[in-house]
């Protein structure tokens, strides 16, 4: 596979994962009820809903002017977040902040947003330049995260609201959110590392709360 089909196809799993999170969002409007319920620790549906809209706008908000020479990984891109040592509470109220923004419908937000940002990455190289607050990669580096955002929340979602009955993810979304988390596994720390791979071959379970990122 060449590197421009492999970024053809990061393009089409970025697609198809707004528009999975832009249809979920329409079927949680159809239940007004279901905006404030609880989510994700001690956000509601709208905070999450906010917060994943952000895997949208950062990538349209982070697309600087010119190519990017950067060699930098994904995996480099969550081990910078890491090491930047985010404060809960400021990536909380940044999820907040963000279901504000999205007004009275918030699901009219989400469409609108969604169509802009698609649009835009299908016309981006894949050297096209990302700067993040973290650093700077190539887009084609940076993309897969916002996939792997868009596919982990859209399915806390679906599991927070009671609609995951046939509406998963599309299989090229799970597909790149699995090598996302599997360029992390691969770094694991040696003392992580045992119970990993017993883990994922049946041979044991992981520590509760355990997280790659």
């Amino acid at each position: 596979m060449t590197d421009a089909t492999a970024f053809a196809e990061m393009q089409q799993a970025f697609d198809a994962a707004a528009g999975w999170f832009e249809q979920t969002v329409d079927a949680i409007d159809t239940r007004a009820d279901e905006w404030h319920v609880s989510a994700l620790g001690e956000w509601t549906v709208r905070d999450l809903v906010g917060h994943t809209s952000r895997a949208l706008l950062t990538v349209e908000q982070y697309l600087g002017p010119g190519p990017s020479t950067s060699n930098a990984s994904t995996s480099d891109y969550y081990r910078a977040v890491r090491e930047s040592r985010s404060d809960p509470e400021a990536v909380a109220e940044r999820g907040r902040q963000s279901a504000a923004d999205l007004g009275d419908d918030a699901a009219g937000a989400v469409r609108e947003v969604s169509a802009r940002v698609r649009l835009l990455i299908a016309h981006q190289p894949a050297d096209a330049r990302v700067v993040t607050p973290v650093g700077e990669w190539r887009l084609a580096a940076y993309l897969p995260t916002r996939v792997f955002e868009l596919a982990v929340h859209t399915a806390d979602l679906l599991r927070a609201t009671g609609l995951e009955d046939g509406r998963g993810a599309p299989p090229t979304v799970n597909r790149v959110a699995l090598r996302v988390l599997s360029g992390l596994l691969a770094e694991a720390s040696d003392d992580d590392a045992g119970m990993l791979l017993a883990s994922l071959t049946g041979r044991g379970s992981l520590s509760p709360g355990f997280s790659l990122l």
